[in-house]
């Protein structure tokens, strides 16, 4: 016979219809309320004595916590998705940069709340943010924003959930979408020459910066004349940031934080050649514009045209320009810790990621170049 809970503590019961429940395989099930006064079930208790501990448990937790603090509690499992938003954003002190904070805050606008800023946080549940990800991915949301979409609404889930809006974790179990690295386009020389010799003059020395240096679109639009601090050594230092559209840190760097790159003579004579024939500003920038800097969208502009005129090749970018820099780098057998640094990534695992393709042969060149020097005498 079924043993008797105090009243309050909520029930036990095994959902089937066996004839002997108590000595059936079948599993228990508790019923209660929780902190926020909401009605719960939890499954798989194998005897009563551990559905009764579990209940025990939970009735513990709920009487130690005091009126005040649980209403509290019930007022925030409310709100909205997007209300609780509202406020998480601000709260976010450690999010310093502004491009982050602009992208988050596009993720929240964007995609969170039109599918979920709707619902109460005391209503979200793994299973809705299980749908949240299921729909990202129907819609033809890349894995890449997915994972940053998806890292948004974790966090301020959890929040929530840590500040006893919901009873239980929201995102208990949901698996990360995983990020698939599209391929690398990396263009033939043949192809550059094609591309210096179609574009823009603006648009071929931020092409030749990025060609001949490793720079980033908004690091190749800050080009400057005074980072010149060796015959082959760049200075880079800024970028000009696509939202702020001036000056800006490097990513993955700190404000004042600079890395030195190889400047090739080429690259250095093509600067040279610019500056003598349009001049700079009076910061030294050989880019600018209306506004005085070389923007994103002035580039874009340029970009669209330049693809345009040349032959099509699927999947390249001006990111592709870059590329060519590591695999040109690499194949000329520099080390990959030294093209890392240079190309400013955060990680020489990223470096790994992007380009071990470029590198099929070290292991095999490694063999043969350790084995010319040894046992020589032999």
């Amino acid at each position: 016979m079924a043993r008797q809970l105090a009243r309050g503590m909520g029930t036990f019961f095994k959902p089937c219809d066996c004839a002997r429940q108590t000595r059936c395989s079948h599993t228990y099930t508790i019923r209660f309320r929780d902190t926020l006064g909401k009605q719960r079930e939890e499954t798989g208790f194998s005897t009563q004595d551990d559905a009764i501990d579990r209940l025990t448990a939970l009735y513990k937790t709920k009487k130690q916590t005091a009126p005040t603090v649980a209403e509290a509690r019930r007022e925030l499992g409310q709100k909205t998705v997007k209300e609780y938003a509202e406020t998480w954003l601000p709260r976010q002190r450690k999010m310093t940069n502004y491009s982050t904070t602009q992208h988050v805050g596009s993720y929240i606008k964007v995609h969170i709340n039109p599918a979920i800023g709707s619902r109460k946080l005391n209503s979200v549940t793994p299973s809705v943010v299980e749908q949240f990800l299921d729909d990202l991915e129907a819609n033809g949301v890349g894995r890449g924003n997915q994972m940053n979409i998806y890292r948004t609404l974790k966090s301020i889930l959890r929040d929530a959930y840590d500040k006893g809006a919901m009873a239980e974790d929201p995102v208990k179990g949901v698996q990360d979408p995983e990020y698939v690295r599209s391929k690398v386009v990396i263009p033939k020389l043949d192809y550059i020459t094609k591309a210096l010799a179609v574009a823009d003059k603006d648009l071929a020395l931020e092409i030749t910066m990025m060609v001949g240096c490793g720079l980033r679109n908004g690091e190749a639009r800050a080009v400057n004349i005074n980072n010149v601090v060796a015959d082959d050594v760049y200075r880079v230092h800024e970028q000009i940031h696509s939202n702020l559209l001036k000056p800006a840190k490097l990513k993955h760097r700190k404000v004042g934080e600079f890395r030195e790159v190889p400047l090739p003579r080429t690259v250095r004579e093509a600067m040279e050649r610019f500056e003598e024939k349009y001049g700079t500003t009076e910061e030294g920038y050989l880019l600018r514009g209306p506004g005085g800097y070389y923007t994103e969208g002035m580039e874009r502009r340029r970009v669209q045209k330049l693809f345009k005129d040349l032959p099509p090749v699927s999947g390249m970018g001006m990111y592709g320009f870059r590329h060519y820099f590591a695999s040109n780098a690499l194949g000329k057998g520099i080390p990959i810790t030294d093209v890392a640094e240079w190309m400013g990534h955060k990680s020489i695992e990223e470096t790994y990621r992007t380009y071990r393709h470029l590198m099929p042969g070290s292991i095999t060149k490694a063999a043969r170049v350790l084995d010319a020097g040894l046992w020589e005498s032999a």
